[in-house]
């Protein structure tokens, strides 16, 4: 959490209790989270948080660039931190997301970066076809 505290508070935001409890549960989860899972794991942490500090936050911690919204294929937005690499396999009819780890961007991401002199901390690969279950 500490990385994630110290980026908010080196842009000039105070790290209250319900950003810490909204903090903790990015860095403890692997998964991307929704706003009510966020809110809901927030609570078990902080009970006062709200709704709206949830929503604030998450809000603020994208425009930070600590944060990044994943939309879904049932639209909804869910949350994951920024860095590091994230890969989607997207049925566009069913709307099923399936992760992967195999990352073949690497060797093209460092030449990216020398050529164009960019720091790349992340990035967000997706596909987008027809699954198994849709193709049969």
């Amino acid at each position: 959490m500490e990385r994630m505290a110290d980026r908010l508070c080196e842009a000039g935001y105070k790290l209250t209790p319900p950003r810490r409890a909204v903090l903790q549960v990015l860095e403890e989860s692997d998964e991307h989270l929704s706003h009510a899972q966020v809110l809901a794991r927030g609570q078990m942490i902080y009970p006062a948080l709200g709704r709206a500090t949830v929503y604030r936050t998450l809000d603020l911690l994208t425009s930070l660039g600590i944060v990044r919204p994943i939309y879904l294929g049932d639209q909804s937005v869910c949350f994951t931190r920024a860095d590091g690499a994230h890969h989607h396999l997207i049925c566009s009819d069913c709307g099923a997301v399936i992760e992967f780890d195999e990352c073949v961007i690497e060797g093209l991401q460092e030449t990216i970066s020398r050529r164009l002199n960019f720091q790349i901390r992340g990035h967000l690969l997706e596909f987008y076809g027809l699954c198994d279950r849709c193709r049969s």
